[in-house]
């Protein structure tokens, strides 16, 4: 059972998120604004928050920059916006996944499970750092440390663009489809919607640089790591 923080400023919204958690064996706590869900994030104690954007007061990215310099708890925004910028703008903010508006019930209740398998999976400690490096030691990835350096100097991700980087290292040179991507970095079955899937490359290609080829689209299919050693 989860201690879900739901923040809408819709009761109707609140109302359908409240209905299905509950029935899942959720307890939900709710809020109407994004300052009041700061406030309540901050003195209290909550597994996962699902945030809309649109917000009075305070909007949802706003609150989650706030929220994000004290607590890395997880959290799911949601929008009646599609745009690939407010998508980009809430990862590199630090969400954990993006639904838009109008939505499923049932699989905003998948989402939110899949979310929080991945941030309650222990760390596996291992006493030698293993590492991969490309392009004769100018791209280094360091596996156990989840660190990215470009010619000595590390470069930042956001933790999304880390699993799916090490992911696709994982798998150099094999295509991958989109279907199997979502399923294995993000832990829900595919619904049919590549968007943050293409965001978070998008963003992962911005990262990395001169080094952005080395992730190969296939159209129609998905992506290929095609790391030069």
């Amino acid at each position: 059972m989860f201690n879900i923080l739901v923040v809408d400023d819709e009761t109707g919204i609140r109302s359908i998120i409240k209905k299905y958690a509950e029935f899942e064996g959720h307890k939900v706590f709710e809020c109407d604004d994004g300052m009041d869900a700061v406030n309540t994030v901050r003195n209290g104690q909550y597994d996962i928050v699902v945030m809309d954007i649109m917000m009075p007061d305070l909007d949802g990215l706003s609150a989650v920059r706030e929220i994000r310099k004290f607590s890395q708890i997880p959290i799911i925004v949601l929008s009646a916006r599609g745009e690939e910028y407010d998508k980009i703008n809430g990862f590199c903010l630090g969400i954990d996944d993006y639904v838009v508006k109008p939505f499923s019930p049932k699989e905003l209740m998948l989402r939110i499970e899949a979310v929080m398998r991945r941030s309650s999976k222990p760390v596996q400690e291992k006493a030698e750092h293993e590492t991969v490096s490309f392009d004769e030691g100018k791209l280094v990835a360091d596996l156990t440390a989840r660190i990215v350096y470009i010619d000595g100097e590390r470069v930042e991700m956001s933790p999304k663009e880390y699993e799916l980087f090490f992911y696709m290292i994982a798998n150099q040179n094999i295509a991958l489809t989109r279907e199997k991507l979502i399923c294995d970095v993000w832990g829900y079955d595919f619904y049919g919607d590549a968007r943050t899937l293409d965001t978070h490359v998008k963003l992962l290609r911005r990262s990395l640089g001169r080094y952005a080829d080395y992730i190969v689209t296939l159209r129609g299919i998905g992506y290929r790591f095609e790391g030069k050693q």
